[in-house]
Formats: structure tokens, C-alpha cells, sequence
């Protein structure tokens, strides 16, 4: 069986893969992505809540997260939020900024997918699907095995993102070629995933679940504003999300869920001004009223505030501003946004994403141990890397 030949072969058609094929095709380079799934950019089509928050304005090297830091800065530098922007202007595609930077789709996210299609048709990429690799082996180049056929190229793109949402498709794939050709990995695990909880501390939580509110969460030396989620099996939310990147298992988690409100002044103000008023009453003024009714319940007495000790009211109070609690665990990687951990960038060249060691072979994406925080950011580094390994291979 003859092989077919390709300048560039990119296994994953997620957003760095494509990122990467469109931007080697303008290079004049005859490129194949190969996509195990049926359709490429599955994780697109889910993000955003089906809107793709595709960039952050804020995207910059401190939002990201790795063994190595300064890692990403080539990369983020020399392909920027405002460059794809750029692009999605072109096409005519609409857009909003919601809070924080996180840029959405005015429409639906299938315009970000088409979008990247379009940009690899129009430079020869060929884009197979529902086509699985089953063997790469390396000599000169590398040799690419498919069922059935047999694919040369000079330079190998590895493409095919984390271990996050195995639903979607996805696999170890990128991590196991990566140790196949001797490149160390940092320890993974879930990341922008919600916290689950056992106990006296569960029953609460679902007994709340569905109901929000504004916190700042504290965890492994980070912290959030955003809001924070009940939910059947603990906590989530955008806050929640944000600080499980920087939890380790067996640590506590912190939540202020009065920011800016100092909540002993509040509770004793409370106290003096409507003494006849009930606990979840006053508390109903800062929460939603099922968590005003659950506080209130834990910390007091079913009195009026009158009748509330103040050594009481400053224990409540003390977990307003501070709610110190150890989650058992996370929902995993079947509800991780991405992967935190990946490929050692030691291992590769922070301006063109090749490794050191293993010339001709690429690594972009959440493959890489580069892990964003929530709100496009993760989306900038796929394309970021994406067009460094399309500019270089």
C-alpha cells in the first residue's frame, strides 16, 4: 500500500487543530486533519452554552495556568485576542462581551465551527472525520496508520485535547503518542469542575440546590468574585469553577458570601433597628430565601433577632464573611471544562510548540500543561498555540 503524502498532519479537530491547519494551509503547506469524532469542534458547539465564548479582552499570561508560567507569553503574544477578533469580524459574525472580558457569539456557536472550515477550504486543508489513528510510528518522518490506510508527513501536530468530557470524545490520545516518543507529562486532574460533599454539609447544599448568589472563593491561594451555584451534589457556579483549578484534594475551600459587607455590623445593626424581626427575615435581605431560612436554622435560635445572643449572631457572621469547608472530591473529569496538567512544556519550544527533543512533532491545546481560567481563556490558548505550530510546521 502506497502512502499518501502531507506536509502537515494534525490529529484533533477541536479548536487548536484547526487553528493550526488553516493557518499552515496560508503558508502553502498541504495539510490533513484527522478527527476521530463524527464532526469536528464538539467542544465549540457545547461552549458558552451553545454561544462559544470564544476570546477573553483580558487574555494575558497571568490568567493561565502551568509549571512553567512564562510559558504561554510567546504564544499569547504573537497571536492575540485582538487578532481573533479580527477574524471573526471578517466573517461577519456578531458578537457581545458579557462580564469580565468573555466574548460571546451573538448567534450560535456553529459560526465559529464554519468559520474555521471555511478558512481551511480555502487553503486545500482536508478535513476527515469519524477516522481513528491506530498506530504513529517515526523514522525520517512520521508514518500514520489508519484502518486501512497509510499516511507520511514530516511534521505531526498533536491536537486532541485533555481527558475533560469523555462524552465528547474525549481520550488520552495525545498524552499516550507524547510518552510513545518520550515526552514527560505533570500530573493531571479536572479542572473548572464542580466540588461534591458528603454529609451534614451535602444534605444542606441539596436541600439548596438551584439557588445563587455572589461570593469570593478562596482556594490554594487563589480567589474569585463571581457567582457561586447549590447544586445536588455541592457547589458550582463560576467561582466554584475558578478556584477547583488551584484545590488540591483534602484542602479547604473559603467562601465570602457577603463581599464588601462586613457581616457582624450588619447582624448587630439588624439586631438594633427591627429587634422583632426573625433571622431569615433579615437574612432574606442578602439571600436568596431558601439559604436565608437554611443560615438561620443552623446558627439561631427560631426567635426574633431581639432574642438572639450576640456571641451567636458573630459565629453567623463569621461564616458569612468566611465559610471554611473541605469538598470531598470534584465531579471529575465528565464535568471538567479542561484538563489541568498535561505534556511538560519543558519539553517544548514555547515559540513554535515543537518538541525539543522530537523534531517535526507539535503539541497545541489542552494537551500542553497550560490550563486558562474560566471565561474564553482556555479558547485563546488553542488558538494562540494553534497558529504558533501553524506558522512553524
Amino acid at each position: 500500500m502506497k502512502p499518501e503524502q502531507f506536509d502537515v498532519v494534525v490529529i484533533g479537530g477541536g479548536a487548536a487543530g484547526l487553528m493550526c491547519a488553516m493557518t499552515a494551509g496560508q503558508r502553502g503547506r498541504k495539510v490533513l486533519v484527522l478527527e476521530h469524532a463524527e464532526k469536528v469542534g464538539k467542544k465549540i458547539l457545547i461552549s458558552g452554552g451553545g454561544r462559544c465564548n470564544f476570546t477573553n479582552l483580558d487574555a494575558r499570561p497571568e490568567a493561565f495556568l502551568s509549571d512553567n508560567p512564562h510559558f504561554c507569553k510567546s504564544a499569547l503574544a504573537r497571536y492575540t485576542q485582538h487578532d481573533f477578533i479580527e477574524l471573526v469580524d471578517r466573517h461577519g459574525i456578531a458578537w457581545h462581551e458579557k462580564m469580565l472580558g468573555q466574548l460571546f457569539c451573538d448567534g450560535s456557536a456553529r459560526q465559529i465551527v464554519a468559520m474555521l472550515l471555511a478558512e481551511c477550504q480555502a487553503e486545500g486543508v482536508e478535513v476527515r472525520v469519524d477516522t481513528r489513528v491506530e498506530q504513529i510510528t517515526h523514522a525520517d518522518g512520521y508514518r500514520i496508520h489508519l484502518a486501512g490506510q497509510v499516511i507520511d508527513t514530516s511534521a505531526l501536530v498533536l491536537a486532541s485535547g485533555g481527558l475533560s468530557i469523555p462524552k465528547m470524545g474525549a481520550t488520552g490520545f495525545a498524552h499516550r503518542i507524547a510518552r510513545q516518543f518520550g515526552l514527560a507529562l505533570t500530573e493531571t486532574r479536572p479542572a473548572l469542575v464542580p466540588f461534591t460533599f458528603e454529609g451534614e454539609e451535602l444534605e444542606m447544599m441539596r436541600s439548596l440546590s438551584g439557588a445563587s448568589l455572589d461570593c469570593i472563593a478562596k482556594a490554594g491561594g487563589a480567589q474569585f468574585q463571581e457567582a457561586m451555584l447549590f447544586t445536588h451534589r455541592g457547589l458550582s457556579g463560576p467561582a466554584i469553577l475558578q478556584i477547583s483549578s488551584s484545590w488540591r484534594e483534602g484542602e479547604e475551600i473559603v467562601l465570602n458570601m457577603l463581599p464588601g459587607v462586613d457581616a457582624g455590623e450588619r447582624l448587630l445593626t439588624g439586631k438594633r433597628d427591627d429587634p422583632r424581626t426573625m433571622p431569615a427575615t433579615l437574612l432574606s435581605g442578602f439571600f436568596p430565601q431558601r439559604l436565608a431560612q437554611a443560615l438561620a436554622a443552623r446558627h439561631l435560635k427560631p426567635k426574633a433577632m431581639a432574642e438572639q445572643n450576640d456571641k451567636a449572631l458573630a459565629s453567623l457572621a463569621s461564616t458569612l464573611n468566611g465559610w471554611h469547608l473541605r469538598p470531598s472530591g470534584t465531579e471529575g473529569y465528565a464535568k471538567a471544562e479542561v484538563t489541568l496538567g498535561g505534556i511538560d512544556t519543558t519539553e517544548l519550544s514555547s515559540k513554535t510548540m515543537e518538541a525539543r527533543q522530537v523534531p517535526g512533532l507539535f503539541v497545541i491545546g489542552e494537551a500542553v500543561d497550560v490550563t486558562g481560567w474560566l471565561g474564553g481563556y482556555n479558547f485563546q490558548w488553542a488558538w494562540s498555540s494553534g497558529w504558533a505550530a501553524g506558522m512553524a510546521v
